[in-house]
């Protein structure tokens, strides 16, 4: 068998959050659903989020050098929904939005938002890897809870009480 297929199904089960990222400045607003966010270090607080250089957002996020990671919590189901769809309009009305320092949009009910500038950038294959410095943090009250993608559906998962 090819390798890109054992590829793609080997990560199909390598869980992870399910994020929206999100920009604003002068190329607009836009937003997107991801799951290819980690992070790098702690000193500065820094981020690695991966974005397919043939997505339209792509550009975007570059021109305007600022992004926020938004991560999900099961209610959000729909919310992914939305913004992995690039025609579906009014994406930012569907939800509760403010901004921080970077003017980013922050989803008022995200598990965690990390409002971050780009700082780097590398290209690898299909991908530009941006490396994002976080400028300023937001959490959840309560419990936390998150949405999660693995073997190609949704989980929810909760703190075990």
């Amino acid at each position: 068998m090819e390798l890109q297929p054992l590829f793609r199904e080997g990560m199909s089960r390598l869980g992870a959050s399910v994020t929206v990222l999100t920009t604003d400045g002068s190329a607009g607003q836009h937003g997107m659903t991801a799951s290819a966010v980690c992070s790098v270090t702690d000193t500065p607080p820094t981020l690695l989020v991966c974005v397919n250089r043939a997505n339209r957002s792509h550009d975007l996020f570059l021109q305007n050098g600022v992004l926020c990671v938004n991560v999900l919590a099961g209610h959000h189901r729909d919310l992914s929904g939305v913004f992995a769809n690039s025609k579906a309009p009014d994406r930012f009305e569907q939800a509760g939005w403010t901004t921080h320092v970077t003017g980013a949009p922050v989803l008022d009910d995200a598990t965690a938002s990390f409002d971050c500038t780009i700082v780097d950038r590398t290209e690898i294959g299909t991908h530009s890897v941006f490396f994002c410095e976080v400028q300023e943090i937001a959490l959840a009250q309560g419990a936390p809870e998150s949405l999660v993608w693995c073997n190609r559906t949704f989980h929810d998962l909760r703190a075990a009480s």
